[in-house]
């Protein structure tokens, strides 16, 4: 009786998924409705000549798509290993793509779905994408599938090939979406027919990304009603473990106009000048030789175990050890009150460029680990924050904008929510593009490739089961390649 009520109980809830349009299995959820069938009819068939035209032209975007992802995929592995083979490798951002999550099919032949295969800038949920971004990664990859499958539907319909629905699944995690598109009408069109559907969803991707990429170029003149640019960078987070958190640091809504005299407008400045900080010896600033006496005190001189001299108590947290070279050029060393030294001094880099109305003047320049630098940041009208550490600890724990509400009710974080989605759509658009386009098994290019094979070697190689040869076996390469870049990819980002 028991087992009669668990298996009554079990064709209940399997009836009640197969009404519903859901499926359910480990790792895997799907639904699939026929609920937008008269949509996407409404869109097959609007304006049959620009349609033609338009998937015509993806069908070309589409087949040039396949040969450049196949050299990029191929560019990509040997930076790769070249990276890994090297004792001081690059920096990650260098690689042209970093393929970091495999991709899952769901078996059907002919039928199209996807979920994320690669992602430019090493973003892993879990691994290195912060907790905050996961909104817009999964947005960006749910919106990125539904236009990817939109592409292939309209184009089927087009192509007088039955639309038997839309759906969507998670893999995991990794939201997606698929058509389920009638697979004898598929065979029987023509390949060049074919091609036009199978290089839509390549080719929709790649117009959002397009489209997004417009967007945040134009975002500056969409928003000026509203928002002004030009005038610094806003702070809009300061986290708590920032060396910038504190009474005489940054907060929320400050504007930051310059680092050090490094002029700064907008957050690309900002990014520039910390990284030409990075990149540059420590600077100088001028001090009167007067005040240099007044203000200096002696102090034991010891040097660190990089070569760079200390002249503070190391409990000294207002105090900083500066160098200068006096008229006979010896290298002297002053503990000197870090604030009432610099903060209203000029810059410099020698004590030549301090002569300035007959006042004998000194460059000195604070005497740091390396990579350590004294950085002087200027948000008026709040008196300068004084920063002392590596300039990429500023980047990592500030953010800014460069949109400055022009009304105090308006939201500063909206326009960095425009911009940073706008970002994810660009990345994960054409991630999706590229990778789709691979000659490789369970992917578009599978479908791109054999089309284009019997569209262009029917006359040249006769047998078809050669011709199918020939596909099978650039698939296999093609397959080889993005395992690698993909095997190679998770190794980079979870190693280091």
């Amino acid at each position: 009786t028991v087992l009669q009520s668990s298996s009554s109980l079990k064709t209940s809830y399997e009836d009640w998924l197969l009404t519903y349009g859901l499926s359910v299995s480990p790792f895997h959820m799907r639904w699939q409705t026929a609920l937008f069938n008269r949509q996407f009819y409404n869109w097959g068939r609007w304006k049959p000549r620009f349609l033609y035209l338009w998937f015509s032209i993806g069908m070309v975007f589409g087949i040039v798509a396949m040969f450049g992802s196949v050299i990029l995929l191929g560019k990509t592995l040997m930076q790769t290993l070249t990276q890994m083979l090297t004792e001081a490798p690059k920096a990650q951002n260098d690689r042209m793509l970093q393929v970091v999550v495999s991709d899952v099919s769901s078996g059907l032949p002919l039928r199209t779905c996807f979920v994320l295969l690669s992602c430019p800038h090493k973003q892993v949920p879990g691994v290195n994408l912060p907790v905050s971004q996961l909104a817009y990664f999964f947005s960006a990859i749910l919106i990125s599938g539904v236009i990817h499958e939109v592409g292939h539907g309209v184009a089927a319909i087009r192509e007088q090939v039955r639309f038997n629905g839309f759906g969507i699944f998670i893999f995991i995690v990794y939201p997606g979406a698929f058509v389920d598109l009638f697979t004898t009408h598929l065979q029987l069109i023509s390949p060049v027919q074919q091609l036009r559907i199978f290089c839509a969803g390549v080719w929709h991707n790649f117009v959002l990304g397009v489209a997004s990429l417009i967007v945040l170029f134009l975002l500056p003149a969409i928003l000026f009603p509203f928002y002004y640019t030009g005038v610094g960078a806003l702070v809009t987070e300061v986290t708590e473990d920032s060396p910038a958190n504190g009474p005489r640091g940054l907060f929320v809504g400050d504007l930051v106009t310059s680092l050090q005299d490094c002029p700064v407008y907008s957050v690309e400045d900002w990014n520039y000048c910390l990284g030409d900080i990075t990149q540059k010896s420590q600077i100088g600033y001028c001090i009167n030789a007067a005040t240099l006496q007044q203000l200096s005190f002696p102090a034991r001189v010891y040097r660190r175990l990089d070569g760079t001299v200390e002249c503070c108590s190391n409990n000294s947290l207002t105090d900083i050890c500066f160098s200068y070279s006096n008229n006979l050029d010896s290298l002297l060393h002053a503990c000197l009150p870090a604030r009432k030294a610099i903060e209203a001094s000029q810059v410099c880099r020698t004590n030549m460029d301090c002569q300035k109305d007959f006042v004998p003047s000194l460059c000195v320049t604070p005497s740091l680990e390396n990579q350590t630098r004294l950085i002087r940041v200027k948000h008026p009208p709040h008196i300068d924050m004084l920063f002392v550490g590596h300039p990429m600890h500023l980047q990592y724990t500030v953010s800014l904008s460069s949109f400055v509400p022009r009304h105090n009710f308006l939201s500063i974080d909206l326009p960095v929510v425009i911009e940073t989605f706008c970002k994810y759509l660009i990345s994960l658009s054409g991630a999706l593009a590229v990778i789709n386009a691979v000659p490789c098994f369970a992917l578009d290019g599978q479908w791109i490739l054999n089309s284009f094979l019997e569209a262009t070697l029917s006359s040249l190689i006769v047998e078809k089961q050669n011709r199918e040869l020939v596909g099978f076996l650039i698939l296999l390469a093609g397959s080889a390649l993005l395992a690698a870049n993909v095997a190679l990819g998770l190794w980079m980002v979870t190693a280091r």
